[in-house]
Parts: C-alpha cells; sequence; structure tokens
C-alpha cells in the first residue's frame, strides 16, 4: 500500500521537474549573457571584392560585396557602399575578400588600364627590346631594371664605352601585360614600358637613339644606388695596371725599377691614353 502511495507523488515530481528544465531552456535560449566588462561589438559596413582582380581592372557591381566589420578596426580610407566604388580602376591587384581602400583605387574620371598606374609627376616610356635586352624574357611588370649605355663618344680617342645612366627602374607592362603572372614565367616581347620621372625619359629616349641600351635585371628587394666610372673597350683587354684612372680613359704610372736604363736623377712615367702608350722622363731634382 504504501508503494502505491509513492507512485503518483513520484509522477507529479518528475511532471513538474521537466516543466521547470523546460522554462530554464527557453530563458537560457533567449537571453545571452556577456562576460564582465564585454560590450556588444559595434558592426560597420566595408566593401570587398568577390574575386581575384588584376590591376586596371575598372570595377564592376558583380566584382565587389559588403560585409559586416568591427567598426573599430575599420581600415583607414575604407568604403561602406558600392556606388563609391564601382566604375573606378585599379591601380593595384587584389583578392577575393580584401578590403577596397583609397590607396588602391584610381579616381572615378580616370578609368582602367596603364594610365592608372602611373604616378602624379612620373612618364611611363617604352623601350625596345629583344631576348638578350629583356633579360630572357624575365624583365616583368614589378620588377626593376638597371639601364645601362654602350656608346661611342664623339671626339677624343673614339672608344666604346659602357655606363650605367639608369638605376633601379620600375618596369611598368611587359608587351601590353600590366599584371605579373603569379609564377614568374618568362615572356618574349618587342618592348617594355618603364617607370620614368620627365628628366629620365629624356636620357633614356636619346640613349635607346644614340647608342644600344642593355637592361639589367635587380632584386626587388635592392634599392640601393652605385657609383661606377664605366668601362672602356680598351680596359677588357689591358692588363690591370697600378697607379690613379680616370673616367675618360688615361692612366698614369711611375715605371717600376728595371723599365728604364736612366740613373737616379731622372724617373720614367708610363701615360695611356685610349690604347696608346707613351713613356716621358722627368728629371728629379737635385
Amino acid at each position: 500500500m504504501k508503494q502505491r502511495r509513492f507512485i503518483p507523488i513520484l509522477a507529479v515530481a518528475l511532471l513538474l521537474g521537466g516543466i521547470a528544465g523546460y522554462l530554464a531552456l527557453s530563458y537560457l535560449g533567449q537571453v545571452t549573457t556577456a562576460l564582465p566588462g564585454e560590450a556588444a561589438a559595434p558592426t560597420g559596413k566595408m566593401v570587398v571584392a568577390t574575386a581575384d582582380l588584376p590591376l586596371g581592372t575598372v570595377l564592376r557591381a558583380e566584382d565587389v560585396r559588403v560585409i559586416d566589420w568591427h567598426s573599430a578596426v575599420l581600415p583607414v580610407g575604407y568604403y561602406g557602399s558600392t556606388a563609391e566604388v564601382i566604375g573606378r580602376g585599379l591601380i593595384t591587384p587584389v583578392v577575393a575578400n580584401e578590403p577596397f581602400i583609397s590607396a588602391k583605387l584610381a579616381d572615378m574620371e580616370s578609368g582602367g588600364g596603364l594610365p592608372n598606374v602611373i604616378p602624379e609627376g612620373m612618364r611611363a616610356l617604352s623601350v625596345r627590346v629583344d631576348e638578350v635586352i629583356g633579360v630572357a624574357g624575365f624583365v616583368l611588370p614589378g620588377t626593376r631594371v638597371d639601364v645601362l649605355l654602350t656608346i661611342t663618344p664623339q671626339g677624343g680617342a673614339d672608344v666604346p664605352v659602357t655606363r650605367i645612366i639608369l638605376q633601379n627602374i620600375q618596369t611598368l607592362a611587359s608587351g601590353q601585360t600590366i599584371q605579373r603572372d603569379a609564377d614568374g614565367t618568362p615572356q618574349t616581347v618587342s618592348v617594355v614600358t618603364l617607370l620614368v620621372s620627365p628628366e629620365q625619359a629624356e636620357r633614356l629616349t636619346l640613349a635607346s637613339t644614340e647608342g644600344r641600351i642593355q637592361l639589367a635585371l635587380r632584386n626587388t628587394l635592392d634599392m640601393a644606388d652605385v657609383s661606377t666610372p664605366g668601362v672602356l673597350t680598351t680596359a677588357l683587354i689591358s692588363p690591370p695596371r697600378a697607379g690613379p684612372q680616370t673616367s675618360g680613359g688615361t692612366a698614369v704610372r711611375v715605371a717600376a725599377p728595371g723599365v728604364s736604363s736612366q740613373n737616379a736623377s731622372s724617373a720614367v712615367v708610363e701615360i695611356y691614353r685610349g690604347g696608346e702608350r707613351t713613356l716621358s722622363t722627368f728629371q728629379n731634382p737635385q
């Protein structure tokens, strides 16, 4: 009999427990308990790319989308609506989901293509190349080169000379390609376009008409300029000689003992002008 009395009590207890558990779960599902010191994160809007976009692309509606982003860490120069970026050209490549900022977009009136890539005050100048001048096709958009000129100066000894005339020049385009291949695959082209100042443009144009230019590919992280005297044709076949040497190709040195049979009261000096060697004797003061 006692066991039969406990059955209704147990049933009521189970029913009340189930109701209490259901109410607790419903309440927890509706209320979010914040951690101490944590506030609701304010959100902002930011425009990002929907896919990888190459340099020079004019943005269309399908190229962009808006996402929510924490307002405290929005990048400087960001855009919050697609209307601000559609129709503008990219001056740098972007990847999918990368935000658009003002430093990556040209003005609305500029459109797309190569002109957007040229900074204010600079110029794009194309030069004719072959596989040798173009460093076997490895002079690609974004690489940097030095420009060497081989020329025979008018007047003087008429000896060909090679010198570096421009250093650390950025390549804008290889042929008609302004976007560098992701794998760095060489491209055989007939022209490359370099980014130069107006003064450098004058220098490069004159060099390409008066002599033969050659491009020397350099490490993109190597920004240092070097100073060289150039090299003459005679220097390729002449042995190294002691004494000072001028960039004009004239070398002077005192002859070593045994070169001349003069006595100790005189000195013999060798003088080199171009490929010509002369000896001059000077009397020592007594």
